[in-house]
């Protein structure tokens, strides 16, 4: 497959997830986390249900070839919806998705390097722990100066182990 039209796939999904995440965000606020991950949930099972009927039922028989624990990629979705719901009107969209981000480039990596869930194995090399590395600085300089982000840290349980963080941090 050209490589171009791979990245610009990953680009427009990339577009599509920040704007889903503004969008969800505004429901979450409005009106709640459930409805948002409901909302979210019905429209796009609406779609696809449509979708399928017009291809005849798509190939969900072909669900039997594989393994049971590939099946929780439903809930799974359930919680990313609700985490960006929940993150992107508090945190604001920058700061939510280059958490999420780093998030799942150090998730990746360790799937990648272990081969769990049946990946290939791709060792964790020097560069990627660079750029691991860079994510996390990304993460840092977009919420050092953030002042609800500090404030919501404050007001937790923990929050004399979050103020001695915050004072190596600044």
């Amino acid at each position: 497959m050209n490589l171009l039209y791979l990245v610009l796939v990953a680009a427009v999904g990339g577009v599509v997830v920040t704007l889903q995440g503004q969008l969800i965000g505004i429901i979450n606020k409005n009106v709640g986390i459930a409805e948002s991950v409901f909302i979210t949930y019905g429209g796009g099972g609406l779609i696809i249900g449509i979708t399928m009927l017009l291809l005849r039922g798509g190939n969900l028989s072909s669900l039997q070839s594989i393994p049971n624990y590939v099946l929780l990629t439903g809930p799974l979705g359930l919680v990313i919806i609700a985490a960006i719901g929940y993150s992107v009107p508090r945190l604001g969209l920058v700061t939510a998705f280059t958490i999420m981000v780093a998030s799942q480039f150090i998730i990746a990596a360790v799937i990648d390097h272990f081969g769990f869930l049946g990946a290939d194995i791709r060792q964790i090399n020097i560069s990627r722990l660079v750029g691991i590395s860079v994510m996390l600085l990304g993460i840092w300089l977009t919420i050092k100066y953030q002042f609800e982000f500090t404030q919501v840290l404050l007001s937790n349980p923990y929050r004399s182990s979050v103020q001695k963080l915050l004072r190596i941090l600044y």
